[in-house]
């Protein structure tokens, strides 16, 4: 599925919890966090992202086929070298199951399009060191 202004408007009204070491961290799209700058400067890492492997297309799966898609997407961030954290995505209607997600401290933007790409999501969150995220769309994907 493209980018489309329902999708945009939906993925910027969402809180992505992030279960940090401290305590959980609420993020919002282009809202600045002290807490999470201040966190990722402590770490040396330049770099974020969010992502899950659920519900790819945002076109509602199963809750087995997403638990095993983000079980997946855990093992290659894991067998590529990061240490993910455990993330939530809570639409703010509420009209979205809450989904599971990864935080990951170091990945780049175009790694993280890369693997959102290859399960098939619409788009990631990432930012840098200034603790922004951002919503970045993946132009082109591989049907799931």
């Amino acid at each position: 599925m493209a980018k489309t202004p329902e999708l945009d408007t939906a993925y910027r009204a969402t809180t992505y919890r992030v279960f940090m070491p401290d305590g959980f961290l609420d993020l919002r799209i282009d809202r600045a966090s002290p807490h999470l700058a201040d966190w990722l400067a402590a770490g040396d890492f330049a770099a974020f992202a969010l992502m899950t492997a659920c519900n790819p297309g945002s076109r509602p799966a199963t809750p087995a086929d997403n638990a095993r898609r983000q079980a997946e997407l855990e093992c290659d961030l894991l067998d590529a070298g990061y240490r993910p954290f455990g993330a939530e995505h809570l639409a703010d209607a509420g009209d979205w199951p809450v989904e599971p997600g990864c935080f990951v401290p170091g990945l780049s933007a175009d790694d993280a399009l890369a693997l959102g790409a290859d399960y098939g999501q619409n788009a990631v969150v990432c930012g840098g060191a200034d603790g922004v995220p951002r919503l970045l769309w993946i132009e082109e994907q591989d049907d799931v």
